[in-house]
């Protein structure tokens, strides 16, 4: 037995959740997100606490075992999201590193050339406060890779800490050059 999957989702008022063929929608007052149903896996809904039971055909097959906590914590993280929208916020740490929001395309000077122009995509929304850049949106996957590619242009590094990091992560600095002595 899946510990995670047999946990009913509990469904908040304002939203909706709807079972089709192969896909599970959930719908909130600002967006509506889908997540694809995996064969084996089924989504019940109950009435007296308002919720959700995902359940899988054998309960003793591995696979379906993993597939079943999956898709239950996967159905949550969309209730919860469209309760409350998720957020990560990156930091840009350097001389001349810089952000700026221009419409819905985020526009980054970190050390090239050129100014690097990344349009977010539909369901992410940024604000720019200083040096930092906060992103939310109601999908977390979509969320965590749009931060994770505009990290990619400018990793930190491990000596000055320069780069593009997130506002919580600590950078495991290393020492520079010694001078040899005489």
């Amino acid at each position: 037995m899946s510990r995670i999957g047999k946990k009913p989702i509990l469904l908040p008022s304002g939203i909706d959740l709807t079972v089709e063929a192969g896909k599970v929608i959930v719908k909130g007052p600002k967006a509506a997100l889908t997540i694809p149903l995996p064969p084996h896996a089924s989504v019940a809904l109950q009435d007296d606490p308002r919720s959700a039971v995902v359940t899988v055909e054998d309960e003793t097959n591995v696979s379906q075992r993993a597939i079943w906590g999956l898709t239950r914590q996967l159905v949550q993280n969309a209730v919860q999201g469209l309760q409350k929208p998720y957020e990560k916020s990156l930091e840009f740490v350097g001389v001349g590193y810089k952000v700026a929001l221009e419409g819905r395309t985020v526009v980054m000077d970190v050390g090239y050339s050129h100014s690097i122009k990344f349009p977010l995509p539909e369901g992410v929304d940024g604000k720019v406060d200083k040096q930092v850049l906060n992103l939310s949106s109601a999908d977390k996957y979509l969320l965590g890779e749009t931060a994770a590619q505009i990290r990619r242009y400018r990793p930190p590094e491990p000596y000055k800490g320069k780069g593009v990091k997130y506002v919580d992560e600590v950078i495991r600095r290393k020492a520079g050059k010694t001078a040899k002595s005489a």
